[in-house]
């Protein structure tokens, strides 16, 4: 399944339905090869029906301002560029207001697929 976008824009941006225990959320994930790990931000979670405080694992991340404290939570499942992943773990972190994002798509999800980035037709695939 490929996935349009603007190659002359700025974020890779991809639609990614997450399940949780209450609901499924279609949210938009920037997609971030630098990223060793998946990030959603807080209210999407929460709004997924994710109960924080009750089975997060305190996690640390390095950003570019330093290392931050996150929770670690476990998704029912996440659904990307044809790919489900069931019982997926993800970090929980509220990026900057000024994102125009809910989070970021990593390297965890991406492991072990052949992701193709066609700038010239602008799609994105896994394959």
């Amino acid at each position: 399944m490929a996935v349009p976008f603007n190659p002359h824009g700025g974020l890779i941006i991809i639609p990614v339905t997450l399940g949780g225990p209450q609901r499924e959320v279609i949210v938009e994930l920037a997609l971030d090869t630098g990223a060793t790990t998946s990030v959603i931000n807080q209210s999407a979670l929460e709004y997924a029906g994710l109960e924080l405080d009750e089975v997060g694992e305190p996690a640390e991340i390095t950003t570019g301002s330093g290392i931050e404290s996150v929770l670690e939570v476990r998704l029912g499942s996440i659904h990307a560029l044809g790919k489900i992943e069931a019982d997926f773990p993800i970090l929980c972190h509220n990026l900057p207001p000024s994102a125009t994002v809910d989070g970021v798509l990593g390297l965890d999800f991406l492991r072990g697929e052949c992701l193709v980035i066609d700038f010239l037709a602008g799609l994105l695939a896994l394959e």
